[in-house]
């Protein structure tokens, strides 16, 4: 099992500087759009206890890269399975379809870092800056996982392509 930061993303660019604020390469396409006109799916949540055949399962039955792991009695966020990372752990013989998903998620650590809600009220300029690591210490993030204001439900995962998508589909 491995511990990684809350919120997890795969590189793009070149990083923002820690000291430069955050600038937009989209901002003139959002016009006021928040996280829910991506109309992101609901999102797909596993418990550490199921196996990871059906993690696969429902990821390629929806086209789902990345499902959240909650804790099966509170629903407490507690991780996530990266699809493309389970497939090589699978082919690289470190786990099986039978072994439960605890060995293979990666956990949110939340006492190291700060952090970032990301709701269905959140702009998009906010959420493009979280995937370019403004908001987390530079590290780039691939998706986002979001939930309500207290952070109590997973409303769903949105990622970085679906925010180039939204801006694809957006006149300039």
């Amino acid at each position: 099992m491995t511990d990684v930061m809350v919120q997890p993303v795969q590189p793009q660019e070149a990083s923002p500087s820690l000291d430069q604020p955050f600038q937009s390469k989209w901002v003139e396409r959002y016009r006021g759009a928040t996280v829910e006109d991506l109309d992101p799916p609901a999102a797909l949540s596993l418990t550490p206890s199921d196996f990871i055949s059906l993690a696969l399962m429902s990821a390629f039955e929806r086209d789902y890269t990345h499902l959240t792991v909650v804790d099966s009695a509170t629903r407490a966020l507690l991780g996530y399975i990266a699809i493309p990372k389970l497939q090589a752990l699978l082919e690289a013989g470190k786990v099986r379809p039978e072994d439960e998903v605890r060995t293979a998620m990666v956990r949110f650590r939340r006492r190291a870092n700060k952090y970032r809600v990301i709701t269905m009220n959140t702009p998009l300029e906010e959420l493009e800056a979280f995937f370019a690591g403004a908001h987390t210490d530079g590290q780039h993030q691939d998706f986002a996982v979001i939930t309500d204001e207290r952070r109590r439900f997973v409303l769903g995962v949105a990622t970085v392509e679906d925010l180039e998508e939204f801006v694809k589909r957006r006149p300039a």
